[in-house]
């Protein structure tokens, strides 16, 4: 059996929208955003994560930065393959000719069969001899500790790129989802958006990012307020590029509606929990992972919205692909596991 393990490659692999997370080994062996650029003349992939992320809006006509996931579904099947070899390829020396591939891939839990087939098909393209998928909610809830196949309900809250995530889990399965297409993408359009109509600025994708980062937050009133962002873009009214300065209380009318649409699918989930559950989660309150959920004062508002306790985790951004990889040490025992067979 170790002989065999030689010549095996296992990868944990958080495909998301935003970004894609390989893991190998306990380790996060890749970290790079979902995106590739491609030689529109001859269709090769010139750049692959972040190398293309520094080109995306920057391009000429020759070259195309495209992201092939859009709302956590591939929907660019070709683009999708492309990034996926290249992200494996990242991993480098430890790819072999004669490597037997295994890997375990997450999947939103709002998928139909026909993205799912999608995600095998990618998988088998990229040599993959063992392919499972395994729900995005689920992974998140193994990545922060939970024991999910005790009889006691936990609510995952799960903030994307492209979709929101909230699963109450229990006995190994998810007993109740909502899964909405509102999430970190959608916070970055509507910041676009704001500055648009109310600085008369345009900015583009990356800058209303960096807007996010620095200064987003869904609360008025927070106790680590943090510094004014300093914003360059392009002056609609004379054409001409301007630098403007946004404080964070600007962001929170930006993202409102955004986060009540989170909100009213966290309260519909909750109103569809049975209520054995639903007393187990009042004891154990809502965790909250995924890139949103270093949204500053996203908890805070959650809890006041439900009364009840919010936990972020540790290290948030690492939750879904920390539990697929532990789903890959236990393909055996896990039954939530999909394979092809299931489908």
């Amino acid at each position: 059996m170790k002989l065999f393990n030689l010549f095996m490659q296992e990868l944990a692999v958080d495909l998301g929208t935003a970004n894609t997370l390989i893991m190998q080994d306990d380790k996060v062996v890749v970290d790079e955003p979902s995106i590739v650029a491609v030689d529109k003349k001859t269709g090769e992939t010139i750049a692959v994560g972040n190398k293309a992320m520094q080109m995306h809006e920057k391009t000429h006509k020759n070259i195309d930065t495209i992201r092939p996931l859009k709302d956590g579904v591939i929907a660019d099947f070709q683009a999708a393959e492309n990034m996926i070899q290249g992200m494996i390829n990242m991993i480098g020396s430890k790819r072999r000719f004669f490597t037997h591939l295994r890997m375990v891939i997450c999947i939103p839990s709002g998928i139909t069969e026909v993205e799912k087939r999608a995600v095998f098909d990618s998988a088998d393209h990229v040599d993959s001899k063992e392919t499972y998928l395994i729900h995005e909610p689920m992974a998140a809830a193994l990545g922060i500790g939970l024991d999910v196949e005790e009889p006691v309900g936990n609510m995952v809250i799960d903030i994307g790129g492209g979709t929101t995530e909230i699963a109450v889990i229990a006995l190994s399965g998810i007993v109740c989802d909502q899964s909405i297409r509102v999430a970190g993408d959608e916070f970055t359009e509507d910041i676009i958006d704001y500055m648009r109509r109310e600085h008369n600025l345009l900015i583009g994708e990356r800058t209303a990012e960096k807007i996010k980062i620095n200064v987003g937050s869904a609360v008025m009133n927070l106790d680590n307020p943090p510094e004014p962002y300093a914003v360059n873009g392009r002056d609609l009214m004379t054409g001409i590029p301007r630098q403007i300065i946004i404080r964070y209380e600007e962001t929170v009318g930006a993202l409102d509606k955004s986060i009540m649409k989170i909100e009213e699918a966290v309260l519909k989930a909750l109103e569809i929990t049975p209520p054995e559950l639903s007393s187990d989660i009042y004891r154990t309150g809502l965790y909250l992972t995924g890139g949103g959920a270093l949204l500053r004062g996203l908890d805070k508002r959650l809890s006041l919205k439900t009364n009840l306790p919010v936990i972020v985790a540790n290290d948030p951004l690492r939750a879904v692909v920390r539990g697929t990889g532990i789903a890959l040490k236990n393909t055996d025992r896990f039954s939530f596991l999909i394979d092809r067979k299931s489908l």
